[in-house]
């Protein structure tokens, strides 16, 4: 792979097939999909999906992602703050061989909008 192409995989911009709230959530109430955030610890420590596994776009690399052990018969739905950070990991995740995967349309951001239920690491 040549220096662009792997450059690209990173690039935050370009479409990417992804979900909208509404979506993700009848898919989540169902169990019928796995969620991979790739925002810092620290921003998914404060507020997440119930179920999501953190895995910081930082850290991706092929051994991180195979230690996630993601079911290859579900959906895999990844979600950032803002839907820039989840680009490039959609990509990376079909780079090291995820089939079924998408970004959370509008990332974070549309989950708190439209008020959908969020747990966070820091509630006592």
């Amino acid at each position: 792979m040549s220096f662009l192409s792997r450059l690209s995989q990173w690039l935050p911009f370009g479409h990417v097939p992804e979900m909208d709230t509404k979506s993700v959530y009848q898919h989540l109430e169902d169990n019928k999909i796995q969620i991979v955030d790739v925002r810092t610890t620290l921003e998914w420590e404060k507020s997440h999906i119930k179920g999501a596994i953190n895995l910081p776009i930082t850290h991706f690399s092929a051994d991180s992602v195979e230690k996630l052990r993601l079911n290859a018969d579900q959906k895999v739905i990844v979600i950032c703050l803002s839907a820039h950070r989840s680009i490039p990991a959609v990509r990376k995740l079909k780079h090291y061989g995820v089939k079924d995967v998408y970004q959370l349309k509008g990332g974070m951001l549309s989950w708190w909008k439209a008020k959908l239920p969020t747990l966070s690491t820091q509630e006592k």
